[in-house]
């Protein structure tokens, strides 16, 4: 089995493989104070609610945009599983071309995006990755990264305005019925979440304008499901698709490890 391991600013999100099908997910906070055995002892009670083991994990691919907790999941790899992992980065192959600025500014999470978005969709590819910021990739059909845009995400703009007013406060991430609320809680809802839906949409218009208006829209993310819900600008949903491209990177790597 392959434990996949995506490091993202708010949540780890962890994924076991047996071969191609995804058989259990987790998702942790993101703690940079937390050492390599405390992640390791939660990942000792997790697998087994799963049915998995530690003796069940052959191999370890890893994405992260923390990398005080790039080494953290390395040394958890080489203790506990006695494995050394895959990090995505430089010198991996990916099949992507990435022709940013400075390749090495892209977030590894952002080619993981592209490589299983290219390969399950094609392209032209708009990918929108609603996390902790709300990302938007550009990947031609000649499977090259053009770039991108980075947004505030949902729970970001959220909290902002519980910490910089002084007279509003934290509500739940919902969309309300209306967008002409009536209350302070649906009001917030309707500016953060639904005024994030117009500004998803409004984007993705600007990305088929350069990339091409037969470019597919492909959404993920941990709130995916809250924006997919009130728009109709997807082409496809796929919550899992950093977990699944770790694993597509993985095994284009096998053979040169």
């Amino acid at each position: 089995m392959l434990l996949a391991l995506d490091i993202g600013n708010t949540s780890v999100t962890l994924g076991v493989f047996q071969g191609e099908t995804l058989k259990a997910t987790w998702r942790l906070a993101t703690d940079t104070r937390r050492m390599p055995d405390e992640y390791g002892v939660t990942l000792l009670n997790l697998l087994p609610m799963r049915g998995v083991s530690l003796s069940d994990i052959k191999a370890v691919a890893i994405c992260s945009v923390v990398p005080p907790l790039t080494q953290v999941f390395t040394e958890l790899c080489e203790s506990f599983l006695h494995i050394k992992p895959l990090l995505v980065g430089a010198g991996i192959r990916t099949g992507i071309k990435v022709l940013y600025d400075n390749p090495r500014d892209v977030g590894a999470d952002r080619i993981v995006d592209a490589v299983a978005g290219y390969r399950l969709y094609g392209g032209p590819l708009i990918i929108v990755d609603f996390g902790t910021p709300t990302v938007f990739d550009a990947i031609t059909a000649q499977a090259e990264y053009l770039g991108g845009a980075i947004a505030p995400g949902l729970r970001v703009a959220a909290e902002s305005l519980f910490t910089a007013t002084s007279q509003l406060r934290r509500v739940e991430l919902a969309a309300p019925p209306v967008a002409i609320a009536r209350n302070t809680v649906q009001s917030i809802q309707a500016g953060v979440v639904l005024g994030h839906v117009e500004m998803v949409e409004g984007m993705v218009r600007r990305f088929k304008r350069e990339l091409g208006q037969e470019a597919r829209v492909l959404a993920t993310g941990s709130l995916v499901n809250l924006i997919a819900r009130e728009t109709q600008v997807f082409d496809a949903v796929s919550p899992d698709l950093t977990l699944i491209g770790l694993r597509m990177i993985h095994d284009m790597n096998q053979d040169h490890r």
